[in-house]
């Protein structure tokens, strides 16, 4: 037979907390009472008048990780619910930040009574003097993910029981707070022995008491310490197009922003090309400048907004990575790129009837000619082999000397421009972006040839008079340099 296990919570300090029912239900228990932590002064104080406590403190120093102490005490729980009625009782209140309660609120074992206790959120708004409608997140210090942290508004960390968990608090604050900003310690709020101090994010895991009543408080921070943060640069962008905005990114519509689209990709390849990590940021934060412009342009308008955005490319990496969000399995890239094909026709339905639907019109020739062989390749057009290619570039050389012997100036564009997709056939084949090489070798011409130019300034020559004899050393000295 099961019996029924009742939840009370302890409050958030003394016994003046507790309200009189609760008290009496345990001074009244004639059996041991079960308790998550008897590091609570309700707790000592109870123990003085005769209630008899059992902890699961043991289990915190036998477990490595939080989540598997709640476990541990769930299963514990349910174990004696199984024997006999069971009393259970957390700090503050059942229905606050309580893992424990959670779990056993979750399983359909054992009937689970939540009795009360007071929660210390009343205290701890009035200690701090703060009003949680002004925007309030509260977090459990154990178990929180950075990137949810909200810093515009008041942030609490509760369960900040050790030393090792302000020092991940503190860790994630640093990642987007300076050292010196001040947080509150608040100890014990609402009893007796409430204490509450300042220090800086960086002193968080150094001179402070921790115990299982310590609360850490993030002031609301300022607009220009989030520069880092997605809400900040959509207000940013939205500033700019707005009534006392910039008057250039006033006038800006998705056509006249196509030209800086196009510049900031290849610039981005530049950087990439250079490892040049700072240029990558940089680039990177044009391109995002991009999508956030025609995203704002989108809202101003009427027709769709940043978040219609972002929903569109979630929604598509989660039905495309099947092998990673559902229950399909995968062995290799290949049969990633072919489940990736399948899906992408799947989504496009009717709007691409025909293989070659979808290249878009304003790649780069070469570029375009490199994502035309590719989706045909795709359906079975395709050399057999490799040598086969190399046999057809001989051949398209041939017709270009021919034309040129004719002196044909249409017949020799159009053979180049045969050698020309021969060869993006070719770095296909070898897996080999034509467009990315290709700027490659541009740059490094540059690079070469810019050495030539300043060598001859250094030797106070005039390169216009230069021999190529004397440009062609210099190129091998550019050559050998790299």
């Amino acid at each position: 037979m099961s019996h029924t296990i009742e939840i009370i919570g302890l409050g958030a300090g003394d016994m003046n907390q507790l309200p009189l029912g609760i008290y009496k239900k345990l001074t009244d228990a004639n059996h041991v009472v079960y308790t998550r932590t008897t590091d609570h002064p309700v707790i000592h104080t109870l123990e003085q008048e005769g209630v008899k406590f059992e902890s699961f403190d043991e289990n915190y120093e036998a477990e490595t990780q939080f989540a598997a102490v709640y476990h541990a005490i769930v299963e514990k729980l349910i174990e004696k619910a199984k024997e006999s009625p069971v009393i259970y009782t957390v700090p503050g209140h059942p229905m606050l930040a309580e893992k424990t309660v959670q779990l056993l609120l979750e399983q359909n074992e054992i009937e689970v009574e939540v009795v009360g206790g007071k929660s210390y959120l009343d205290d701890l708004f009035t200690a701090l003097k703060i009003d949680p409608i002004e925007g309030f997140q509260f977090v459990d210090g154990t178990s929180f993910v950075r990137s949810q942290l909200d810093y515009r508004h008041h942030l609490i960390f509760c369960q900040v029981y050790d030393r090792f968990t302000a020092s991940e608090v503190k860790l994630a604050l640093l990642e987007d707070l300076p050292a010196d900003y001040e947080v509150v310690i608040v100890e014990a709020v609402g009893s007796a022995d409430e204490r509450i101090w300042k220090l800086p994010i960086e002193e968080l895991d150094r001179s402070m008491e921790i115990s299982n009543l310590t609360s850490v408080y993030v002031p609301p921070a300022p607009a220009d310490l989030l520069h880092h943060i997605f809400s900040r640069l959509r207000e940013v962008i939205a500033t700019l197009r707005g009534p006392d905005g910039c008057p250039w990114d006033q006038v800006q519509t998705h056509e006249s922003l196509r030209e800086h689209a196009i510049e900031e990709v290849y610039e981005l390849i530049e950087a990439i090309d250079d490892q040049d990590d700072d240029g990558i940021i940089e680039e990177l934060g044009d391109l995002l400048l991009q999508v956030m412009l025609h995203s704002q342009i989108g809202e101003d308008d009427g027709y769709f907004m940043i978040d219609d955005v972002i929903r569109s490319v979630t929604d598509k990496m989660i039905h495309r990575h099947p092998h990673v969000f559902a229950d399909t399995t995968v062995d290799s890239v290949a049969e990633v790129n072919k489940n990736w094909d399948a899906l992408k026709q799947e989504e496009k339905g009717d709007q691409r009837k025909r293989v070659l639907d979808g290249v878009p019109k304003g790649l780069p020739a070469l570029a375009r000619a490199f994502k035309i062989q590719k989706k045909a390749a795709k359906v079975g057009f395709d050399w057999v082999n490799v040598s086969e290619i190399w046999d057809k570039l001989d051949e398209e050389i041939k017709e270009v000397n021919e034309a040129i012997a004719n002196n044909d100036h249409v017949e020799i564009e159009k053979e180049f421009g045969d050698v020309l997709f021969v060869l993006a056939n070719l770095t296909r084949y070898y897996k080999i972006n034509p467009e990315i090489a290709l700027n490659q070798t541009n740059q490094k011409f540059m690079s070469r040839f810019s050495f030539i130019e300043q060598q001859f300034t250094k030797n106070e020559k005039d390169i216009q008079q230069a021999s190529r004899e004397e440009m062609d050393r210099y190129w091998e000295q550019a050559k050998r340099g790299e």
